[in-house]
């Protein structure tokens, strides 16, 4: 579904990415960890065609669209829960959710969809009238899921789902991760918290100043003590 193939990103002459290659398979789901700085939203904002790319490819279903422009990877089937969220704080919950079923084909489907997210997150359709701003902080992440649920993803790209949240919110949070990859979603998760990525993903890359420096399944990668050092506090 998605490959990614020696990717090189910078700002300005700065290089923020380095020959980052890899491969969410269809139904996959693949974490890419890492510490605070190590390019992982930069990466996911490449992939998305938010950021412009240097070098390499970026291909979905065997396309390039390394050029291509961010509401293109939308017509591929790609959605993204960013960063921060990114909701319109002075629209309803509803209307937030509105704006994710921007695509014809999503937008056929929107009350179909709409009931799917309510049935997922009960919270959102007691405030559906609500404005977004006035949400909690994890009442506005399920919204930013939500929103990228409305355009009916093949892909789901999560960036840093966990920052700034309750422990138990963030538990929660990933049992919805679950849930939508249970469905057949393919995901790539872009998360700084190495644990709870590694419960939910099938194969993680390991991020680094750039670089992708580990790659396999959740078990291997535990195996390696620069990682259990690193971001477990084993010695």
């Amino acid at each position: 579904m998605l490959d990614v193939e020696g990717l090189h990103v910078t700002y300005g002459d700065a290089p923020a990415l380095w020959d980052v290659s890899l491969r969410v398979a269809p139904e996959e789901l693949v974490a890419v960890v890492g510490p605070n700085g190590a390019g992982k939203t930069t990466l996911v904002n490449a992939i998305a065609r938010l950021l412009p790319i240097r070098g390499g490819r970026v291909r979905l279903d065997g396309v390039d669209v390394t050029r291509a422009g961010a509401h293109e990877i939308g017509r591929h089937g790609v959605a993204l829960v960013p960063e921060g969220r990114r909701l319109f704080g002075g629209m309803t919950v509803e209307e937030n959710l509105d704006i994710g079923c921007y695509r014809r084909q999503a937008r056929r489907a929107r009350d179909e969809s709409l009931a799917r997210v309510f049935a997922m997150f009960p919270i959102l359709g007691e405030r559906r009238r609500q404005r977004a701003g006035s949400l909690s902080g994890g009442q506005q992440q399920m919204l930013a899921v939500g929103r990228a649920l409305m355009a009916r993803p093949r892909l789901l790209l999560f960036d840093e789902p966990s920052l700034g949240l309750a422990p138990a919110v963030v538990d929660h949070l990933f049992e919805i991760i679950r849930a939508i990859h249970a469905d057949g979603v393919s995901i790539l998760l872009i998360e700084q918290n190495v644990v709870k990525a590694l419960e939910v993903a099938g194969r993680a890359y390991l991020l680094e100043e750039g670089r992708i420096l580990a790659e396999g399944p959740p078990a291997e990668l535990l195996a390696r003590s620069h990682l259990r050092q690193a971001y477990l506090g084993e010695t």
